[in-house]
């Protein structure tokens, strides 16, 4: 008998997991469920790790819907790879331990039949190194420009603990003052402040020091790339998109997002975990929601109302709500790939809702509360991680003498768990609530059957079959409305081999049926209201006939890429 999920955890509920923990993670559950998941390599990154593919659901090579889940695309971000395998491991227990699952039973069925696609950890050289040695790092460790005659910093461990933390400097000029209500927190000067005043920076080197003049930190400074805005829809260069990468898809972790989506078309829901603000972030990225189609729209209404429901984060247009500068579209974004390119329910969850728990007033653009913590917030803040954070994310200033600063204080800010995550003790409750959501975005699947099969005798030992299938999914087999015009969304076809009798036209052996549409319609599209009552025809069904000579079988396959087959067996 196979053990328990819980016996299998190695933890990752309440811990943040490294690259080894994770791979035994994944390895445990195949090893303990081979007919329900396999764990394949999408990449090699160039420290070589390998970024692991876990796949859930039995016959995992049988063509079906299925959604995908991935996290930590950012190196910081480590919430997203812990909610990711909670996803994994409930839709797991879907199968292993029916009983313990908290869904409705109609739910639960339509999940059994849905395939997850999820990578917990895009960036597993990212993560790790911001696990071991904290540094700052926005997705992947490595630079490969060729032109860096530029003095920069190059972040790093220089006093020998292991860590890489923050460096203050005194300076006369700096624009940064110690909170006198909270000794060691540094804040935002104001010409009240009487000082001593700060300049922060990165612990680490300048390299190309000229003695004198000290760069600007940015965080892109020996890191170049930032994953999520290397993806092929509306990638842009980095002159204009910061952190573009050399190409689309240059690197090998996003490289190997892009080649298994394009070979699983199947995939039509897709969740992009990031860190943090609590929030919900859909499409457009690129334009308001009046460009948007208004069916995609009431499908993301529904998905408003499960994420409100079940984790209290409101949803926000990536365009209306998400852009860091006025007009100027995120390009090569992850979920703008999923939603544009590959017609999925493509959206992001910044987990770690650290705004509200400072009881910051919403601003009127959510993208507003990055900017606009005061200096008040920021004591309120370091109080909690005092109470109930043990002090990770501010802990002691201790005294250094550079080798090119001269004396200086490391220490001060550590934000990987607190700030840029969620606090252990929050971190169960997170993966309980998100899988909570997003097992009811995956329950939108189409899902094909076969209804009526009709004999009809006529002479001649001839007879006439008609079929049915019929999707009574929430989607329509071509999952969003608006991916209809996507070339690779294949409409319904059956193909029909026969054994003892035979076609009399064997030119219906192929029949294209077409999409058929699912019974829901998202939220908010005026369906309910009586006043002229009516739903749509029978565009949920099609049928396929044939002309069949003699006694035998008939052999059909009906379905199509993103849809998935259903494989009727006909005695004639």
């Amino acid at each position: 008998m196979p053990p328990a999920l819980a016996d299998l955890s190695l933890g990752f509920r309440r811990a943040y997991l490294d690259h080894e923990r994770l791979t035994a993670q994944l390895r445990a559950w195949v090893e303990a469920y081979p007919e329900l998941c396999t764990v394949t390599s999408i990449a090699r990154t160039p420290e070589g790790r390998d970024v692991w593919l876990l796949t859930v659901g039995p016959e995992p090579t049988r063509i079906r819907p299925a959604v995908w889940v991935d996290g930590n695309l950012h190196a910081a971000e480590l919430a997203g790879s812990s909610c990711a395998l909670a996803i994994a491991e409930d839709a797991l227990r879907l199968h292993v331990e029916p009983d313990a699952v908290d869904l409705p039973e109609a739910i639960a069925a339509r999940l059994r039949d849905v395939l997850f696609y999820v990578v917990p950890r895009v960036s597993p050289d990212g993560a790790e190194h911001v696990l071991t040695s904290g540094r700052s790092l926005r997705s992947v460790p490595r630079d490969e420009r060729i032109e860096r005659g530029r003095p920069r910093w190059l972040v790093g461990d220089i006093d020998g603990d292991g860590i890489a933390l923050s460096m203050r400097v005194q300076d006369p000029g700096g624009e940064l003052v110690e909170a006198p209500e909270f000794p060691g927190l540094l804040v935002e000067r104001t010409i009240e402040d009487e000082g001593p005043f700060y300049k922060l920076y990165p612990e680490g080197t300048i390299e190309h020091f000229d003695g004198k003049k000290i760069p600007s930190p940015f965080f892109l400074g020996d890191n170049p790339v930032d994953l999520n805005r290397n993806f092929p829809w509306s990638w842009a260069p980095s002159h204009e998109s910061i952190g573009a990468g050399a190409f689309p898809a240059s690197e090998p972790e996003a490289r190997g997002v892009v080649e298994f989506a394009t070979k699983h078309p199947n995939i039509f829901a897709w969740l992009d975990f990031h860190t943090f603000g609590g929030v919900l972030i859909r499409p457009l990225g690129h334009a308001p929601d009046a460009k948007m189609d208004q069916e995609d729209l009431a499908v993301f209404r529904q998905v408003e109302a499960w994420m409100t429901e079940h984790t209290g984060y409101p949803t926000v247009s990536g365009h209306d709500e998400f852009l860091y500068e006025p007009d100027k579209p995120l390009r090569g974004d992850l979920t703008d790939y999923a939603y544009n390119q590959r017609g999925a329910i493509g959206y992001v969850i910044e987990l770690w809702d650290l705004f509200k728990r400072l009881g910051m007033e919403r601003p009127p653009k959510f993208a507003q509360y990055y900017e606009r913590v005061t200096r008040k917030d920021l004591i309120k803040l370091a109080w909690w991680d005092r109470d109930e954070n043990a002090g990770r994310s501010f802990p002691p200033w201790r005294p250094f003498d550079h080798p090119q600063l001269g004396k200086v204080e490391i220490g001060g800010i550590d934000p990987r768990v607190g700030i840029w995550n969620p606090p252990l003790h929050e971190l169960a409750k997170m993966c309980a609530s998100q899988a909570q959501a997003f097992l009811r975005v995956a329950a939108l699947a189409p899902h094909l059957r076969i209804g009526r099969i009709e004999r009809h005798a006529l002479p001649g030992e001839l007879t006439r079959v008609e079929v049915e299938v019929l999707n009574d999914g929430y989607l329509g087999t071509y999952g969003l409305p608006s991916a209809k015009k996507l070339e690779f969304n294949e409409p319904l076809y059956a193909t029909a081999t026969t054994d003892g009798c035979e076609l009399v036209d064997r030119g219906v052996s192929h029949q294209i049926l077409g999409h058929l549409d699912g019974w829901g319609h998202g939220l908010h599209t005026g369906q309910n209201l009586p006043a002229y009552p009516g739903t749509r025809g029978s565009t949920h069904a099609a049928w396929a006939s044939y002309l069949v000579r003699g006694t035998g079988t008939l052999d059909l396959r009906i379905g199509s890429a993103r849809a998935g087959f259903v494989t009727p067996k006909i005695t004639i």
